[in-house]
């Protein structure tokens, strides 16, 4: 006779990688055994395994309904083992998989008529993006934007140029765009990039209850990682090279020398900020800026360094007015401007990088990571480094020092061993 039971999965390999939860599941035992998850999560200390259910008192458990969640887990649990009753003996010419399906079907039936039109309601990948993307642009951030966009796009184009419904998203779909990719020799980077997109914009459909997912593909798929980028940091020899260049007062090489050095002072400022800059933002030796990204305030002390190149772009300028020719006013008009911008300075940054001997690929990207580098290497703590950066989370910090070069670590093993 089958036998099931409720469970909590704390196998390795089925921890939510996001919340850090196990998922709750229904063991079925019969000839095999088998998992079939259920659509809620708690931690080990969330869930009585005596009882079988969800620990009211636990923390992690307070934003969930236990009692309401508790009855159905109860019901799924009683439908199988109803199911399992009424097949009787028959049971034992069925193949495991074969009741695994027989069970769905029956919590299928389960299902009310309103949460089945949250589940197939028509909702879009194409229609609810665009949502999200219009926001961005109306919010001012329209790099955010333009990632949900390409993003959207890439799906679709995997789904033979057709628009699909929200509901219809499962891991097999996705699982067959990675290996797609994967064999078209598309990078992790890439891969990686278009499903965060896309599990953005489903969470955001749920969160906002537009629907209603009995299954949430993206608890069970886990998004590839994305490989280690090229060594983009330089060392702080090279920045001392940068400086020692001449170039033309006032020439387009000897501005970008300038925004190179300025971003490093400030704590490795992203480009997009630089140029928003207005006089106005330098006041009571430090510089004020709302960081583009996040929207997070930032503060930097303005360095010897930085007064000596900002007193060039200081000089007859009023309050409103922009401090570098290589303005941007922060709008989605004018984002395309911004992007040449860009891109020209990181053409003009490969010169400088040729003309102080700096091997490394360099562009404004590469100022933060060796800023950071440059950091770690002093023993600073990268909760410190994290904040300077102006990141929301520890997690990206670690993604920008998760690797030295062979130099470093040689460099590191001679001290150890001496």
């Amino acid at each position: 006779m089958a036998k099931v039971k409720l469970i909590l999965d704390t196998r390795k390999s089925s921890k939510n990688t996001i919340s850090e939860l196990y998922p709750i599941a229904l063991r079925l035992f019969h000839t095999k055994p088998r998992i079939i998850r259920l659509p809620y999560e708690t931690s080990k200390n969330g869930w009585d395994v005596n009882s079988f259910c969800l620990k009211r008192s636990v923390l992690v458990n307070k934003s969930i309904d236990c009692s309401k969640v508790n009855q159905i887990l109860y019901d799924k649990l009683h439908v199988a083992r109803s199911l399992i009753n009424e097949l009787g003996d028959a049971i034992q010419y069925m193949a495991v998989d074969t009741l695994v399906s027989e069970i769905k079907d029956k919590w299928e039936e389960q299902i009310s008529p309103s949460l089945k039109g949250k589940l197939s309601n028509g909702l879009t990948l194409k229609v609810w993006g665009q949502v999200i993307v219009d926001r961005k642009l109306k919010t001012n951030k329209p790099s955010s934007a333009e990632w949900y966009l390409n993003g959207i796009k890439a799906f679709i184009k995997f789904n033979n140029n057709q628009d699909l419904r929200l509901d219809q998203l499962n891991v097999s779909m996705l699982k067959d765009f990675q290996i797609e990719k994967e064999s078209k020799g598309l990078k992790p980077n890439s891969i990686s990039s278009v499903l965060r997109a896309i599990r953005a914009i489903y969470n955001a459909a749920i969160n906002e209850d537009r629907i209603e997912v009995v299954k949430n593909p993206f608890h069970r798929y886990k998004i590839p990682s994305s490989n280690q980028t090229k060594k983009r940091a330089i060392s702080k020899e090279d920045f001392l090279n940068i400086r020692k260049l001449k170039y033309g007062k006032n020439s387009a090489l000897w501005h970008t020398k300038n925004y190179a050095l300025i971003m490093f002072n400030c704590r490795a400022m992203n480009l997009i900020d630089l140029v928003k800059l207005k006089k106005s933002n330098v006041r009571e030796d430090r510089i004020f800026y709302g960081r583009s990204k996040t929207g997070d305030p930032l503060s930097v002390k303005l360095t010897s360094e930085l007064k000596e190149i900002l007193a060039h772009y200081l000089i007859d300028k009023s309050e409103d007015d922009f401090l570098f020719p290589a303005n941007y006013d922060g709008s989605t008009a004018k984002y395309e401007k911004y992007k040449t911008i860009r891109r020209r300075v990181n053409e003009r940054l490969k010169i400088i990088a040729l003309d102080a001997g700096i091997k490394q690929h360099f562009t404004t990207y590469a100022i933060r990571h060796s800023w950071a580098t440059i950091a770690k290497f002093m023993g600073i703590p990268t909760a410190v480094i994290s904040e300077g950066l102006g990141h929301s989370s520890l997690k990206t910090t670690e993604i920008y020092l998760k690797r030295f070069d062979n130099s470093t670590l040689d460099e590191a093993n001679e001290r150890i061993v001496a």
